[in-house]
């Protein structure tokens, strides 16, 4: 299968291997009429919908999809949702976007970041992941960056030993300093360096 998804910058067609290799799934730019299957996606992977807070997963939802909808009505030139589709069934969503260097971050200018990657369970351990990452790494290097930046929480392993797996390293660990937060899992900042295929 050939896989496409749009640069939202050039609007032009790129190939992406991962997806081709795969012959599983596609990857491509979201669009309006993903938001919901996007929405459900990153809620599901990164809330319970069980015990106390199961009451908050809609409104939990909600925010997320506004959230969503008001990136993609207002793109700006370094930004995208990409999402993995099987069988016109979203499966994964990820997004990749342009930050500015502060001083926590310690990069020292504006840098491409990684958020909300997430898979439907029935899908993990398929390589959708790892093709949405990969499709980012080209993204970022048509963008004209060689570096990629993303944070994962320190109790998530399976995320880690993808990353890790995939070439990222550590960068930073955030430290607990608020005493409120102390059973909260660390965020660890993780980098890697990019190559040109």
């Amino acid at each position: 299968m050939t896989s496409w998804f749009f640069h939202p910058y050039h609007q032009q067609p790129v190939t992406d291997a991962a997806a081709q290799t795969s012959g599983q799934f596609q990857i491509r730019a979201a669009t309006p009429a993903d938001l919901t299957g996007v929405a459900q996606i990153i809620t599901e992977s990164f809330h319970s919908q069980q015990g106390l807070w199961g009451w908050a997963f809609p409104l939990l939802r909600l925010g997320i999809y506004e959230d969503l909808r008001h990136r993609l009505a207002s793109p700006l030139p370094h930004h995208v949702c990409l999402v993995a589709v099987v069988a016109n069934n979203l499966v994964g969503t990820v997004e990749l976007g342009v930050r500015f260097s502060d001083a926590w971050t310690n990069v020292g200018r504006s840098f491409p970041y990684l958020s909300n990657l997430a898979v439907h369970p029935k899908y993990r351990r398929h390589g959708v992941a790892s093709g949405l990452l990969i499709s980012c790494e080209q993204v970022s290097l048509e963008w004209g960056f060689q570096d990629l930046y993303l944070h994962v929480l320190e109790n998530n392993h399976q995320a880690r030993q993808l990353y890790f797996k995939l070439g990222y390293r550590v960068h930073k660990v955030e430290s607990n300093w608020n005493p409120f937060l102390l059973s909260r899992s660390r965020q660890i900042f993780l980098h890697k360096r990019l190559s040109a295929k």
